[in-house]
């Protein structure tokens, strides 16, 4: 069925981190008029009917990685990628294998809206040139420990066990990148080997979830 272009674009989140999902969620709740967020997915395919699907990339595979088939599955959803990493070789990748649209987590929730607005409307969007990705929203693991968000990617992804190598080729990042947040992330957490951040990251919510979250219909 065709959108309504007067009625709320209908969003999806997607994320295989139920905090991250959630966080980006609440950062957009102010703009029910515009967005509503009819489902969040940690680890599970997309089941309602939406406009949009908002993948975010904390911990996931990135670029012309991402299975945008399965996203949408038989749907003629929109997929957004919502990432820190807005290098312009990995934008190109994603948006030539069919993301309509590729947005900074250094954005706004108004500015967010706005590009999620322009894809609805048929335009694609990508991060200008001197788009900086420094600053981050929402929610991810660790944020209350003090991890920034790649610092606590990569942990995640180490939870997950990725090697530093494996890691950098998921992230975009060197491997001197990797292994600097790496240093950060444990000095952080108070461990020192790889076995200790495992077994941190497994009790303080850095295993991927699998959970789905159908919003109830509104009148």
């Amino acid at each position: 069925m065709a959108h309504d272009q007067s009625s709320p674009i209908r969003l999806a989140i997607v994320n295989d981190y139920e905090i991250v999902v959630a966080g980006v969620a609440a950062m957009l709740a102010p703009h029910l008029d515009a967005v509503t967020v009819v489902e969040l997915d940690s680890g599970l395919p997309v089941m309602s009917e939406v406009d949009v699907i908002l993948y975010d990339t904390f911990g996931q595979v990135q670029g012309d990685g991402v299975d945008l088939e399965d996203l949408v599955r038989d749907s003629g959803a929109k997929v957004v990628i919502f990432s820190w990493n807005i290098q312009p070789e990995l934008v190109e990748r994603a948006i030539e294998h069919g993301a309509a649209g590729y947005i900074s987590k250094g954005l706004g929730a108004e500015e967010i809206v706005e590009a999620l607005t322009k894809v609805q409307a048929g335009s694609v969007v990508v991060p200008p040139e001197q788009a900086s990705s420094e600053r981050t929203t929402g929610m991810w693991p660790g944020r209350e420990w003090g991890l920034s968000e790649r610092e606590a990617e990569v942990l995640a992804l180490i939870t997950q066990g990725l090697s530093n190598q494996e890691i950098a080729e998921r992230s975009y990042l060197s491997i001197n990148s990797v292994k600097t947040y790496i240093r950060t992330a444990y000095r952080k957490i108070g461990v020192t080997r790889r076995s200790q951040a495992v077994v941190w990251g497994m009790k303080h919510g850095f295993e991927p979830d699998r959970v789905r979250v159908v919003e109830a219909a509104t009148d």
